[in-house]
């Protein structure tokens, strides 16, 4: 927000004959802003935003807080308001739908479309509220920031549990099928079986994820500093009950 001063003297370049090129490259202000302002020199006042509660559709929060900490972010408009992106593969059509649906129910009334990128999409949506759904948003990389739920997110998070932890997978996670070798009846045969990986580097919401895990009585294992891994037999049905492969 540039303020008042700023604006008049760019103008006056541009009153001297100056092209708006010209004095968007000397100010470093963009020929938008500068023609915005022959028809309005003062700065639009600022809406204040929502009081920070419960969303509209708390399931439906819980998932798209699992897919934002996961592959989302939170950029500013230049003239007010919040654009809320998530990043999707093309490859899973129903992850990219869920995501759609996700934002228009814990938001109703907002815009919802899809910005097509190589090999992924942003879903994406506008709105002046999304810094306070999500108060993680900051500057910077999330795994470089402390990341920590607001007591009324921890408490939509307790109460949907699994919709947080099918975010999070949608997101950051994969459902693979490893295997091993062992003897059987003095051969060695190939052995596949199912498991769970989860990948963030930010310490924080690995915490997030595997207390959500505790909570439900998932079993897991840390493969190393980023990465969680579920792989026995019960906790990967109970997985599988609940989030299943992405699609």
């Amino acid at each position: 927000m540039y303020d008042v001063s700023t604006r008049k003297r760019a103008l006056a370049l541009v009153a001297q004959g100056r092209s708006l090129n010209s004095v968007s490259h000397e100010t470093g202000i963009s020929r938008a802003a500068i023609r915005s302002w022959r028809d309005r020199l003062e700065p639009r006042p600022r809406l204040p935003h929502p009081a920070p509660g419960p969303p509209s559709d708390e399931s439906a929060y819980a998932y798209l807080l699992g897919l934002y900490l996961g592959d989302g972010c939170i950029s500013a408009h230049p003239r007010g308001g919040y654009y809320l992106r998530i990043a999707c593969a093309d490859a899973w059509p129903g992850l990219i739908e869920e995501c759609r649906e996700a934002i228009a129910k814990a938001c109703p009334g907002v815009g919802v479309y899809v910005v097509h990128k190589q090999g992924c999409v942003a879903v994406t949506s506008y709105s002046r509220s999304w810094p306070v759904l999500f108060p993680q948003h900051g500057r910077g990389k999330k795994h470089g920031r402390l990341i920590v739920l607001e007591p009324w997110q921890q408490a939509i998070v307790d109460a949907h549990p699994w919709e947080f932890i099918r975010g999070l997978i949608h997101s950051d996670g994969c459902r693979i099928t490893n295997w091993t070798t062992r003897i059987v009846g003095g051969q060695r045969k190939r052995y596949e079986y199912p498991r769970y990986f989860f990948t963030n580097l930010s310490a924080d919401i690995i915490r997030l994820f595997t207390a959500a895990l505790d909570q439900v009585g998932v079993e897991w294992k840390k493969a190393n500093t980023h990465n969680i891994s579920v792989a026995r037999k019960s906790s990967v049905a109970l997985m599988d009950a609940h989030v299943g492969p992405k699609y």
